[in-house]
């Protein structure tokens, strides 16, 4: 009887225990938990993390390993910055962070910009044609020769402080003859020299468009959107021979936007794979990778996680950024929600909420991409 009444006992307590922890679990579920935030912002929040603590943060549970693993070696976005018109403060804005940041940049009064890479900027002095590199974070300079020639377009392969760097300004001078001008740092001189070459511009809007420096070559599109490019170690001209589609803005429909909005033909480059990319004021972005015989457009499911960062002074191109996959960023910002102008091609709009058919020209000239360095907050 007692072993009876014991048992009774037990089971009235476990009845009960399971009640009480029936009810405490019910309270529990009712809480708010880190399970439940959406993977977009659990990635926003995992891409702060070090590499560590990334790791850890993958083995809480399925979501949280799938958040970790977009962007444990996820690059970050260059950042955007602006060149004012006077005064020394130039502002620069990060589009992951969306936070807006200022420096103070004495050594840059009286410049213009010429070009953008590696997180260095080649300037020309507006009243001379002195021209020299400046990091904007470590306030490092270097002097260039003067540039004589009055080009169409600039540029330079790396760092100039990596041992390699190449400068290069050309010019389409007459038909079949495009002045060509090298430097490198260090030089007394630019080597210049009127070489070969018919330079097919297309309709006057779009003469070229920004250099890139791929393959160990200078490539540019040119106004009908044909890739050519210049290879410093022989000094020759040459297109590459691939198949163009019909330029998507020189048609009846767009004849009139033509004339009135800015046309932009652009240039980027990823791991030795070309992508141009047309724009029309406020018309859909038109992004094309070049293949083997031809140009093929891609879209959404083709972009593979890219996101384009487009400007005249340089392009970049990540993979896998949180939230700002599959899409085409422009040197635009909306100061009164303090957001990139930027195009989706997975939802097909532009961002931020708005009309953008009255846009005139989303690559405004006085704005550029910038690479960061990895400490960036310690130069501000």
């Amino acid at each position: 009887m007692a072993a009876q009444k014991g048992t009774l006992y037990s089971s009235i307590i476990d009845v009960k225990g399971n009640g009480f922890l029936d009810n405490n679990r019910s309270k529990e579920a009712e809480k708010p938990s880190f399970a439940d935030l959406p993977l977009c912002l659990l990635e926003v929040i995992i891409s702060q993390l070090v590499l560590k603590d990334n790791i850890r943060a993958s083995a809480v549970c399925r979501t949280w390993r799938e958040a970790g693993l977009y962007v444990r070696l996820v690059d970050k976005p260059p950042w955007l910055m602006y060149l004012p018109k006077r005064g020394n403060l130039f502002e620069l804005y990060d589009p992951l962070q969306q936070k807006m940041h200022t420096l103070n940049l004495p050594e840059l009064a009286k410049s213009t910009v010429c070009y953008s890479r590696d997180g260095w900027l080649l300037m020309r002095k507006t009243a001379s044609n002195k021209m020299f590199f400046f990091n904007p974070f470590t306030r490092k300079l270097i002097n260039l020769p003067n540039c004589e020639l009055s080009y169409d377009a600039i540029a330079f392969s790396c760092a100039p402080t990596s041992g390699t760097c190449v400068l290069l300004a050309f010019k389409h001078v007459r038909y079949g003859v495009t002045t060509t001008s090298t430097c490198y740092p260090g030089a007394t001189e630019w080597i210049t020299e009127d070489l070969n070459f018919f330079l097919s511009y297309g309709h006057d809007s779009l003469k070229h468009s920004n250099v890139v420096y791929a393959l160990r070559r200078f490539n540019c599109l040119d106004g009908d959107g044909g890739l050519y490019h210049f290879e410093p170690s022989t000094r020759e001209w040459r297109y590459e021979t691939v198949i163009l589609p019909d330029c998507p803005y020189i048609s009846d429909r767009f004849r009139y936007e033509y004339e009135r909005k800015k046309k932009r033909i652009l240039l980027a480059v990823r791991k030795g794979e070309f992508f141009k990319i047309f724009t029309c004021g406020g018309e859909k972005p038109i992004v094309y990778k070049m293949g083997f015989i031809k140009w093929t457009k891609i879209n959404s499911s083709t972009l593979e996680g890219l996101t384009i960062f487009t400007s005249l002074y340089s392009s970049e191109m990540r993979v896998n950024l949180p939230w700002m996959r599959n899409s085409v960023y422009f040197p635009k910002l909306r100061f009164s929600c303090k957001c990139c102008v930027s195009y989706s091609f997975d939802e097909e709009r532009f961002y931020p909420r708005k009309q953008w058919q009255e846009q005139e020209d989303l690559c405004p000239l006085e704005n550029l991409w910038i690479r960061p360095p990895k400490r960036a907050l310690d130069y501000m």
